[in-house]
């Protein structure tokens, strides 16, 4: 998309997502004015996605015949999935994960978080694919990786004291460190919090004084309910405890987890969870964004943001009869409602 241009609709401006009749001003990426009119065009206009976490090389693991426990499948360094990684060619992971990212692009995702295995080469081959794509993507190492990302990702406290060690020293250069916890069950949750990360993923059963220590210390949690469901580590609207975490005062974002498994679409992931757990859309849709807080400039529409948004064609199939169009699109919309106009 060009640096400059001006597109009109209904914008859903700000973090409250308050509908404006305007049009948009966008001078070198950035969003010089919001100046509201009478008369738009039939779009909704809504700030862009950051996917909060991803495993896009497992792309050359999709939907593979597996079964098994959720460690045999994807535990380092002997589950399925890091076999498949092991023994696949590195151009073939790459061109997987440059047509992942051209679909999270074609679908309204603008940035995401991904956990990338394989050491530095790995974290290598994930900087090949992201070139020229015109995509915020961050990067999680691990075994050595983390020297040349923007952090690491620690599939759990299990993995013992050298990962702490490695966790210390991150923290020391200023960079990001997440963990995987709480997915089968709560008892990784209190060590991983005492790693004080900047991220938790998952979180699927942790208790309510864990929750409360993430609120209280600033932890952010991203959770994956399809990723959950299709692992068979949910099993209802408990799992992960969405609400309670909204109610603590958490700071929740949404992810999609692992490609071998779930397609990293935040349209489908927003549905579900408005479906499945019935939390409030604004708060859905504001777990879909706000990841990327965490690595810069917020993609919230307002005056001097970056110009990460997308436009949905109101006057396409039935979606402009809704009532409350930010429901709407929580709950309804795809990428085939998207405008490719501008």
């Amino acid at each position: 998309m060009e640096d400059d241009y001006t597109v009109s609709g209904v914008v859903f401006a700000g973090d409250d997502f308050e509908p404006l009749k305007a049009e948009i001003v966008v001078e070198y990426g950035v969003i010089a004015s919001i100046e509201e009119k009478k008369h738009v065009d039939n779009r909704w206009i809504l700030p862009s996605f950051f996917n909060a976490h991803t495993h896009i090389a497992d792309t050359v693991a999709m939907d593979y015949p597996v079964s098994g426990s959720l460690s045999e499948l994807v535990a380092p360094p002997d589950g399925i999935k890091h076999r498949i990684l092991s023994e696949s060619d590195p151009e073939y992971i790459i061109s997987a994960m440059k047509a992942t990212i051209g679909y999270m692009k074609s679908s309204a995702t603008a940035g995401f978080l991904d956990f990338r295995e394989g050491g530095t080469s790995g974290v290598e081959l994930l900087n090949t694919a992201i070139r020229g794509e015109n995509i915020d993507g961050r990067i999680l190492g691990r075994n050595g990786g983390e020297d040349i990302a923007d952090g690491i990702g620690v599939s759990s406290i299990k993995e013992g004291r050298a990962a702490f060690e490695t966790v210390e020293s991150i923290k020391e250069e200023g960079k990001f460190v997440a963990f995987h916890a709480g997915e089968k069950d709560s008892l990784d949750v209190d060590g991983a919090i005492d790693m004080d990360p900047d991220l938790l993923v998952h979180c699927t059963h942790a208790t309510d004084s864990q929750l409360k220590r993430c609120a209280d210390e600033g932890i952010s949690i991203a959770v994956c309910p399809r990723s959950n469901w299709r692992l068979g580590v949910a099993s209802g609207k408990n799992n992960p405890p969405i609400k309670k975490m909204l109610d603590f005062g958490c700071k929740v974002l949404l992810g999609t987890d692992n490609v071998m498994f779930v397609q990293p679409d935040i349209f489908s992931e927003m549905s579900f969870l408005s479906y499945v757990y019935g939390v409030d859309a604004a708060d859905i849709y504001r777990m879909a964004v706000d990841c990327s807080f965490l690595f810069g400039e917020p993609y919230y529409i307002r005056e001097g943001a970056p110009a990460k948004f997308y436009a949905v064609d109101s006057a396409r199939f039935n979606t402009g009869f809704s009532k409350n169009p930010l429901k709407t699109v929580v709950t309804r919309i795809n990428s085939s409602h998207l405008d490719k106009d501008y």
